[in-house]
């Protein structure tokens, strides 16, 4: 066990949790994108016999990668592990993750038509062993278990450019050609999302991420106009008692159209310094925002630039300490370690502190 999870358990079961509502908490919270897995030799050891996709049908195994960053880096949430792809098989899409590229969809959307084989989801059907893996991981976990899926526009991206692109040309295309078709798959996409969402709190899930990875592509016009509405719908469905969080990268210009979407806490990148975001989002709770480049290099470095931005939420209630995107695979689990000490010893009237 580390020396956080030894020096810290006052009010680690509740101190995410109350972040996420804006309310007083005795230590600013911290856990990290990616955290389950990556950079984890245990995890490694795992992925030895294991691809990701198997992991997540095997519901002890996924609980245990899913705890091993609690245990090992002292965070004060856990993240279900799982990829925000997982339910396109049983949207109608068949798919790999290959090793060093990402999802790759076998037959990807290309046309209107092609929106026509997208299938109502039933995540007890499709995903019931991660539904148990959840169960699992709330009977075992000292800290609050933070369940996620993909938004509609990032998995949109996904089924029809067939897989990662930096330039988003056949989905912007495709939504500015084809505005029917579009509208029919973005509301497909959020009610099987929405359904993935409420069976992950139904299973004891108390905390909800929303991936919008990709929304950063799109000018401030077209997220309004073709994304937002929808982001909208899915944020105001998912069940009030839990709290959600909205993130994205590259989205400085678009922050204040997320905000209006919805969402308890607003995720930002390393892209913008966080009391900007904060301003931004109206004062809503931030979650963010250390560079992952940043944090996998030198410690002097990763512990500076965690300091400034501790400085500039100067106390304030409703942040949450994470890196802008996630954990890089080679970033020393020390140095994770380190983080999280620092964090928990910064004190909230925003003094210098930490090593």
């Amino acid at each position: 066990m580390s020396d956080a999870v030894r020096r810290d358990p006052s009010d680690r079961s509740v101190r995410f949790l109350k972040a996420c509502r804006a309310e007083p908490v005795d230590r600013t919270p911290v856990w990290f994108m990616r955290q389950a897995g990556r950079a984890l030799p245990e995890y490694r050891e795992i992925r030895k016999r294991h691809g990701l996709l198997e992991i997540t049908r095997m519901p002890d195994l996924c609980a245990e990668v899913t705890l091993q960053p609690v245990e090992r880096l002292g965070v004060d949430a856990a993240i279900l592990f799982a990829d925000i792809t997982l339910p396109f098989e049983g949207l109608g899409f068949a798919f790999e993750i290959r090793e060093g590229v990402g999802p790759v969809v076998f037959e990807p959307i290309s046309s209107a038509r092609d929106v026509e084989r997208l299938r109502p989801f039933d995540p007890q059907e499709w995903v019931a062993p991660l539904i148990e893996a959840i169960r699992l991981v709330r009977g075992r976990s000292p800290v609050p278990l933070i369940g996620f899926a993909g938004a509609p526009f990032t998995l949109a991206s996904y089924l029809v450019e067939g897989g990662p692109t930096r330039t988003f040309q056949k989905v912007k295309a495709f939504m500015h050609a084809e505005p029917r078709a579009w509208e029919s798959l973005m509301r497909g996409l959020v009610e099987a999302t929405g359904a993935y969402l409420s069976a992950q709190v139904s299973a004891g899930a108390q905390a909800l991420q929303v991936f919008d990875s990709w929304a950063g592509a799109l000018s401030p016009h077209d997220y309004r106009a073709s994304v937002m509405p929808h982001m909208r719908r899915l944020l105001a469905a998912l069940p009030a008692e839990v709290p959600t969080i909205h993130f994205g990268t590259g989205t400085a210009g678009i922050l204040p159209f997320m905000a209006e979407a919805g969402g308890d806490v607003i995720g930002v990148d390393w892209r913008i310094d966080i009391d900007r975001a904060r301003e931004a989002v109206g004062g809503r709770p931030v979650q963010g925002n250390l560079d992952p480049t940043v944090a996998a290099g030198p410690w002097e470095a990763a512990a500076a630039q965690a300091r400034a931005i501790l400085e500039a939420v100067s106390g304030r209630p409703g942040h949450v300490f994470n890196l802008g995107h996630g954990v890089l695979p080679h970033t020393p689990v020390g140095s994770l370690q380190r983080l999280v000490d620092l964090v928990h010893g910064w004190p909230l009237a925003g003094r210098e502190a930490g090593r």
